[in-house]
C-alpha cells in the first residue's frame, strides 16, 4: 500500500513540476512575441509604394495591408529577385495557363510587372536594376482593354 502511495504522490509530483514549466514558457512567449507590429517605416514606406501604385495607373490597396504584406523591407519580393527560381516563377506566370503538353509563353500586357517594378523601386532599389533587366527581355505589349 505504501507503494502505491508514493507512486501516486511522485506522478503528483511530476504533474505539478510540468505544469509549471508550461506555465512560464508560455508566460515568456507571451512577453516575447513581436508578431503584427508596424513600424513606422513600414507605414511610410506603404504610402509611398501606394502613390507609386497609383502614379502607374494600378488598383492601390490599404496602406494597412501593404505594410502587412511588405513590412519595412518588401518581404520575399526583395530577396534575390534575379535568382533563376524567382525569374522561373515569373515566367511561370507569363504563360496562357494551359497545364502540361498546352502551356504556352504569352505576350504579357504591358501592366504584368509595373507593380512588381513599384515595389522593388520603393523597398529595394539595389535589385531594380535586375528586375527591370529581366522585363525588357520579354515581349510586352497592350493586350488587356480598359
Amino acid at each position: 500500500m505504501s507503494d502505491d502511495r508514493n507512486g501516486h504522490q511522485s506522478h503528483l509530483t511530476l504533474y505539478i513540476v510540468s505544469g509549471l514549466v508550461f506555465l512560464l514558457l508560455a508566460f515568456a512567449g507571451i512577453l516575447t512575441y513581436r508578431g503584427a507590429q508596424k513600424s513606422q517605416e513600414a507605414d511610410a514606406k506603404a504610402a509611398q509604394l501606394s502613390l507609386e501604385l497609383s502614379k502607374a495607373g494600378l488598383r492601390v490597396p490599404t496602406t494597412d495591408a501593404i505594410a502587412g504584406v511588405l513590412g519595412d523591407d518588401g518581404g520575399a519580393v526583395c530577396q534575390d529577385p534575379g535568382n533563376a527560381l524567382r525569374r522561373a516563377t515569373l515566367y511561370g506566370m507569363l504563360t496562357n495557363g494551359a497545364a502540361g503538353p498546352g502551356l504556352r509563353p504569352i505576350v504579357a500586357d504591358n501592366n504584368a510587372l509595373r507593380g512588381q517594378l513599384a515595389i522593388m523601386k520603393v523597398y529595394c532599389p539595389q535589385h531594380l536594376e535586375t528586375l527591370q533587366q529581366v522585363a525588357n527581355e520579354l515581349k510586352l505589349a497592350k493586350t488587356v482593354r480598359e
